[in-house]
């Protein structure tokens, strides 16, 4: 995609590109489990190059000089997230699905969503990443994540007419857009209308009061989503909550290039096995033995201290082996929300 992408930018016949997927989903994650078999045989510099080129092709993306339109008709998690969220036009469907479940195999949010997510109204940003709770089209489209509601019976339409469009002019993309947009229903269930609960609960400070917040909150509603909330909380690495935590909140104060740049260093880390276990312990449950039941250490939330987070934001200097994420000099062009 990155190779394909750069020439697009440069051929004057091409004026947009429209991203889909195929089946069920619009991009259901990364590779993570030929990310983690690379590195276990040793092979860093492989494997380092894998996740490097998927965070320059999301950088690629946000500052492309040509307009870039997602179908995002299907799932769309983790790095379906990463190439999404970074493109001018978002179109989701009655079919999308959005999460960041990356804390459930010991990772974390990361292509950049501790930008996106850092931006989204009062803390749902927050709600999303610790909890990886899955969301609709429509509640994609109250929060800002997605720039537009199509039905997918509108799709193969909607192709049609932007191919006519564009051949006269790309301002014409806004307006072909609207005419197929869609108001979608917002369920009474949703956790969006629960914004004030939402906001309450996840703008606490740590991890642990987030989620005594909560326990406390569903003793009085018992609303299922917050069931949901804690269980998924409870179940996910505590090491990788933290750190999820701390880097949205970073995030609200940095640009995008130090977002991905902190990814990278993180992820490196997680990689490498430097301080824990957990990207392979949750890889493992998850994806080899698939018996889901992980084993993380430090298996407590409280066991988790702020200086041992602090040390996965941290480069390794003294280290041949540690390489850093270099971002080409362009200028941000495309990231926008609905909302903001």
């Amino acid at each position: 995609m990155k190779r394909a992408l750069e020439e697009y930018e440069v051929d004057d016949t091409i004026k947009v590109i429209v991203f889909k997927g195929q089946g069920k989903a619009f991009c259901a994650g990364g590779d993570v489990v030929r990310y983690v078999q690379l590195v276990s045989k040793g092979h860093w510099s492989l494997a380092g190059s894998f996740y490097r080129k998927n965070l320059l092709l999301d950088y690629l993306i946000a500052t492309y000089k040509k307009p870039l339109i997602m179908l995002m008709n299907g799932v769309v998690m983790g790095a379906g997230a990463g190439i999404s969220m970074n493109a001018s036009f978002r179109v989701a469907t009655e079919n999308t699905v959005f999460a960041m479940p990356e804390s459930f195999i010991g990772h974390f949010p990361d292509v950049g969503a501790s930008y996106f997510l850092s931006r989204l109204s009062g803390h749902f940003g927050e709600y999303l990443g610790l909890t990886g709770a899955r969301i609709s089209g429509s509640e994609m489209l109250e929060c800002g994540l997605a720039t537009h509601f199509v039905l997918s019976k509108d799709i193969k339409s909607l192709e049609d007419e932007l191919d006519k469009t564009t051949y006269v002019h790309v301002s014409a993309i806004p307006a072909t857009l609207e005419k197929f947009v869609h108001k979608p229903n917002l369920k009474q269930d949703s956790a969006w209308t629960r914004l004030d609960i939402i906001n309450k609960c996840f703008s606490k400070k740590t991890v642990e009061e987030i989620l005594t917040s909560i326990e406390t909150e569903v003793v009085h509603c018992k609303d299922k989503w917050l069931v949901a909330a804690i269980n998924s909380m409870k179940y996910a690495s505590p090491t990788s909550l933290k750190i999820c935590l701390k880097s949205i909140r970073e995030g609200r104060s940095s640009t995008l290039e130090d977002c991905l740049t902190r990814d990278y260093i993180i992820s490196r880390h997680l990689a490498r096995r430097t301080f824990n276990n957990d990207g392979f312990e949750g890889t493992r449950a998850m994806f080899f033995d698939k018996n889901k039941r992980p084993q993380w250490e430090p298996s407590r939330l409280e066991e988790v201290g702020e200086e041992f987070v602090k040390q996965f934001f941290t480069n390794v200097d003294n280290d041949e082996d540690w390489d850093y994420l270099r971002l080409p000099n362009r200028k941000i062009t495309n990231i926008k929300t609905s909302k903001l």
